[in-house]
């Protein structure tokens, strides 16, 4: 059975044609009309034609950046692109005379990753996605846990530091403030500031505004503000997840997003402060850490798999 898996980001909406063995057989990309609710609805349905055209598709999966309701077709709010109160299935499944499913986008990757990526084998998985937030999803006894109202797993948002640093979502102190792509280069541009003689190699690449590509670039040339800033993020996610395996106890944590991709500069000190942190340490069996195998295709090929399982 074919079916069409949309990832819906602020910037672009990605799309694939996907099999049963969770393959890609075909794809397309289009930008995002994030201002625009009904452009995006025109936007998705555009990509389904395109990539039905010639196939027996049964079904269209759409992982999306935002609340949606327990029902899958409703986005209650999102941050980055213009929906509230959205019925985005209803005008996507006109549309393309296709049965919808709307996912949040992080519980698409996190059912991508545990059926045909890292989780393999797995029934208690947390999934994070590490970019300018933190995402999560959670798969407990091999189905996907979404809440009463469709809007758990947003891990980025519990609290770790009272009287922390204000987050995006209105709250303060959230842990996505202090392990993610935006916490590090915050950290990294306050370390610098104060610390500038630690931080020549760092600002000699930056030259004038420090990004997160150049504080991974100047890590791995030995810049020791870089290298703190990474070592900080990591405490703060090993700390994370120790307080997450004391409330779920999963078997796996699975590590994605696109701060991954600097995972040898931070991962394995995550797992030391994770297992120095946990709750019970000794007498419990540690849950594995992995990275993510799908990459940027995950959330297409986890949002494809449960149109399918609709």
């Amino acid at each position: 059975m074919l079916t069409i898996g949309v990832d819906i980001g602020g910037t672009k909406v990605a799309a694939g044609v996907v099999d049963d063995n969770g393959e890609i057989v075909d794809h397309t990309l289009r930008p995002t009309a994030a201002d625009r609710p009904d452009k995006v609805a025109e936007t998705v349905a555009d990509v389904v034609r395109e990539l039905s055209e010639g196939r027996d598709v049964e079904a269209v999966g759409v992982g999306a950046a935002g609340f949606v309701d327990e029902s899958r077709s409703v986005i209650r709010f999102a941050p980055n692109l213009a929906w509230r109160e959205e019925p985005l299935q209803k005008k996507i499944s006109g549309l393309v005379g296709l049965p919808v499913v709307i996912e949040n986008d992080a519980n698409a990757m996190a059912w991508g990753e545990t059926r045909f990526g890292a989780g393999r084998g797995q029934s208690h998985v947390v999934c994070l996605t590490l970019g300018t937030g933190i995402g999560g999803g959670l798969v407990f006894d091999g189905a996907l846990y979404r809440g009463r109202w469709g809007m758990g797993a947003e891990l980025g948002h519990m609290q770790v530091q009272p009287g922390g640093r204000e987050c995006g979502c209105g709250n303060i102190g959230c842990w996505e403030q202090y392990a993610s792509g935006q916490a590090l280069v915050k950290e990294a541009r306050e370390l610098a500031d104060a610390q500038p003689e630690r931080a020549a190699t760092l600002l000699g690449l930056a030259g004038g505004k420090i990004e997160g590509e150049e504080v991974t670039e100047a890590a791995r040339l030995g810049d020791e503000v870089s290298l703190a800033a990474f070592a900080n993020l990591a405490d703060w996610l090993g700390q994370g997840m120790a307080d997450l395996a004391s409330i779920l106890d999963p078997g796996c944590f699975i590590v994605g997003g696109g701060v991954s991709r600097a995972a040898d500069l931070f991962i394995d000190r995550a797992r030391e402060a994770f297992a120095e942190r946990l709750t019970g340490r000794g007498h419990r069996p540690l849950a594995e850490i992995r990275l993510a195998e799908l990459g940027a295709s995950a959330g297409v090929v986890g949002a494809a798999d449960l149109a399918r399982r609709r």
